[in-house]
């Protein structure tokens, strides 16, 4: 089983409805094809460098997961045949890249626990006085 990485960009004239039925189809196919999803993120509506179908903006996602290669070929023809999808990029990760998604994945979910615990740590305490 190799490691991949995908991330596709999505037309940003969807509704959060579509944009959540679009995401859930690619991790569908993803699954059904014998792939383990190991991370899957919605990073949101980007501006792009470009223009691209004379559209400014796209909703962008990442979705991590292990697999045979030609799980590859399944889901780069659902990408092609799918109009709401505008780009995409599949690879296959090195033992580097695996390393550096761990690392990115335990500092972002640091960085919410952080948050959490920041917030909490910014709750200013009660005098009680005692009888």
């Amino acid at each position: 089983m190799n490691n991949y990485e995908t991330v596709f960009i999505a037309t940003p004239v969807l509704s959060e409805a579509q944009l959540d039925e679009l995401f859930g189809k690619f991790q569908g196919v993803i699954t059904e094809n014998g792939g383990q999803i190991v991370n899957a993120e919605a990073w949101g509506l980007k501006k792009l460098a470009y223009a691209i179908q004379k559209k400014t903006t796209g909703y962008y996602f990442l979705i991590e997961f292990t697999g045979e290669g030609n799980l590859i070929e399944t889901l780069e023809k659902q990408y092609r045949r799918d109009e709401r999808v505008i780009r995409f990029l599949s690879f296959r990760q090195d033992k580097h890249a695996v390393e550096y998604s761990i690392k990115r994945r335990n500092k972002l979910a640091g960085k919410v626990n952080a948050e959490v615990v920041e917030t909490e740590a910014n709750v200013e305490p009660v005098a009680v006085e005692e009888a």
